[in-house]
């Protein structure tokens, strides 16, 4: 193999809260049980193409920072086959099991439709031959269907019929490979799938016509046999002003109107929670407690900028509450904890790309200790039970059933007259959650 990362000659390994190497992890024991699973089968960590191997460090202000070993500039399948070998290294010497990729990460677009599907042909048959000798496995893959000039007014919502047949295209192209690889999902993330003034757009027909790409992809998966679970990724803004996919209720309701909800999960990214000015933990709930929380692309953003930071999750408190919804629902089943996430402009060093992933995935890890043991101490569900205790019986467990009416109720009242007003303890809870850090 390629050495592109000789800094790291090993793997990453887990030695103890206790040490001082910035290439070990300190709470990441790939084995250790939790709740019955190991951490390794609880967090199912995957490393993103895009991020990690794409990004170039420029910014809107700057050039490029990163000087790659990888990249050549000619955009041509030897920087690909270059690209893809310091990957698979990376992937290793992390202890990674899964990655994830646009088609456009992997393998360059061609002059035209039919040389950029060869190029995406000849890279996935490599690709599969370095899984097969790695062990490292697809979470899911995805097609760009945004950067490209001719997705300037979108793809699977775009006014003109052809670019709209050439989005299905490419995404029909992005699952078949998605499917070669054994991708265990496929998320559709809309990033131009939106609008930017309503004074030139037909909602309603944008909207219908996504719909119907959606159920083309469902039909498309059924014929060849792909079985993984479909994802959409909720983000409010950025690049289009007003996407469709704004946050959790706004996908659920559009999967739900359009008779999609059996097939499409949701991929959230905490970056866009706050994008959509929400907690994390709010829009996970949303999506948990439909039965619809499918992955998470872990990053975080700053509440200081307006726009998509993709930093990587160091906040042990965003990162608790974010594992609290997790193992309360019952885990991410097929999904896992996708590091969509990149170094800093100023990190140029090819070494910070592993203190970065390692910074990452023990905070995670560190989370998930954190929320079992809270969970396993049982003192949130008491809080909880304790402040609903009032719909377990009588009155409150005829609500609950729907066996109530207006006219009982308001009798109910007469006799009761004013009810009390019982505090919420936000404060004392808060503090006990800060407690387990």
């Amino acid at each position: 193999m390629t050495h592109y990362f000789p800094e790291v000659a090993e793997p990453v390994r887990y030695e103890g809260r206790d040490t001082t190497n910035p290439l070990a992890f300190r709470y990441y024991n790939a084995d250790q049980i939790v709740a019955g699973k190991t951490m390794r089968d609880h967090l199912r960590f995957a490393i993103c193409y895009w991020h990690t191997f794409q990004y170039r460090g420029s910014d809107p202000f700057g050039e490029a920072t990163f000087l790659r070993p990888w990249f050549d500039n000619t955009n041509s399948l030897a920087e690909a086959e270059n690209r893809q070998d310091a990957a698979f290294e990376f992937f290793q010497k992390m202890g990674v099991p899964y990655y994830t990729f646009h088609d456009r990460d992997i393998a360059p677009e061609g002059a035209n439709f039919g040389e950029s599907c060869k190029n995406l042909e000849h890279i996935v048959q490599r690709a599969k031959r370095k899984q097969e000798e790695s062990g490292i496995k697809l979470l899911w893959g995805t097609a760009n269907l945004f950067s490209n000039r001719r997705y300037t007014h979108g793809a699977g919502t775009n006014p003109d019929a052809h670019v709209y047949a050439y989005a299905a295209a490419q995404a029909k192209h992005a699952i078949a490979a998605t499917h070669e690889l054994g991708g265990e999902n496929y998320v559709f993330w809309g990033g131009r799938e939106g609008y930017e003034t309503i004074l030139n757009t037909d909602m309603k027909r944008e909207q219908e016509n996504f719909a119907n790409f959606l159920h083309m992809a469902v039909a498309y998966a059924k014929e060849i046999g792909f079985s993984g679970q479909f994802l959409i990724e909720p983000k409010p803004m950025e690049p289009t002003k007003h996407q469709y996919d704004v946050d959790s209720a706004t996908v659920l309701n559009f999967l739900r109107a359009y008779d999609l909800f059996d097939h499409f999960k949701i991929n959230h990214e905490p970056n866009h929670s706050t994008l959509a000015g929400h907690a994390t933990e709010h829009d996970l709930t949303v999506a948990a407690s439909a039965g619809k929380l499918g992955s998470i692309d872990a990053n975080r953003g700053d509440p200081q900028n307006g726009w998509d930071t993709d930093q990587f999750p160091t906040d042990i408190h965003a990162n608790v509450m974010m594992m609290l919804v997790v193992l309360k629902h019952g885990g991410l089943g097929s999904g896992g904890l996708n590091f969509d996430a990149k170094p800093r402009r100023s990190s140029v060093d090819l070494v910070d790309m592993f203190y970065a992933h390692i910074g990452g995935m023990d905070s995670m890890a560190r989370a998930l200790l954190t929320a079992q043991k809270i969970i396993d101490d049982g003192i949130l569900s008491r809080i909880i039970e304790d402040r609903y205790a009032s719909y377990s019986s009588g009155i409150g467990a005829k609500i609950s059933k729907g066996e109530s009416n207006f006219a009982e109720l308001e009798q109910y009242v007469l006799e009761h007259g004013e009810p009390n007003v019982v505090s919420g303890r936000q404060e004392m809870i808060e503090n006990l959650i800060n407690s387990y850090l």
